[in-house]
């Protein structure tokens, strides 16, 4: 393969290599606190907490794609579980961002619908967005745990939750893949907790 095409696949296959390398990395750094993160958001589930995800742009879309996998299921055929996405609703967060402030988005929703023993999921890649950090000290202050999903230095959100896991990559979208990744990590615990005995196919129940 030449010309352009060439130049092509050679973006296409770094960005894989790259990507692979980050999350291998992140593994090697952080397994401990991402085996912590799966302990507590097990725990949370059994004790009947809802799991609470917020984030901005595509970490936005990670935050509602996570919540439906847990809602729905992941691989295994279980029961529901609680959880919810504070960045779906537009007419909750254009009348909050309208009346108060932007950076009031995910704490108000936060003070109205979270409680104690529900688990927040933080999601900003720098770890500097004002809403979300508006969001964790809105959780902590209602006697919420919280986990951050940042990268880089791990900003102000990394000092703020109770459980940091900090992609060392100044890359938006290699931190956002990793992010992605540790949320299905934390699926397929779940699933293997919540599923019903003898449950073992990721196609089971699954219509075509």
């Amino acid at each position: 393969m030449g010309g352009a095409a060439g130049e092509e696949a050679a973006v296409i296959a770094a960005c894989a290599a790259e990507s692979a390398a980050v999350k291998r990395a992140f593994v090697a750094e952080a397994l401990p606190r991402l085996v912590t993160a799966a302990q507590m958001t097990v725990e949370a589930l059994r004790r009947g907490g809802t799991l609470i995800f917020f984030g901005n742009g595509g970490s936005a879309a990670d935050a509602q794609h996570l919540a439906a996998e847990f809602v729905n299921r992941f691989r295994l055929e279980r029961a529901p579980l609680p959880a919810l996405a504070l960045t779906t609703d537009t007419s909750v967060l254009t009348a909050i961002a309208n009346d108060r402030d932007f950076g009031e988005i995910f704490a108000w929703q936060v003070e109205a619908l979270g409680k104690p023993g529900d688990l927040v999921f933080a999601l900003s890649t720098s770890g500097r967005s004002r809403n979300v950090l508006r969001g964790v000290e809105a959780a902590r202050a209602r006697g919420m745990k919280t986990v951050g999903l940042t990268g880089g230095d791990g900003g102000r959100l990394a000092a703020l939750v109770d459980l940091a896991l900090v992609v060392s990559s100044r890359s938006t979208p290699r931190i956002q893949e990793v992010h992605i990744t540790i949320g299905h990590a934390l699926c397929e615990v779940v699933d293997r907790a919540f599923a019903g005995p003898g449950t073992t196919s990721e196609t089971a129940g699954r219509r075509p």
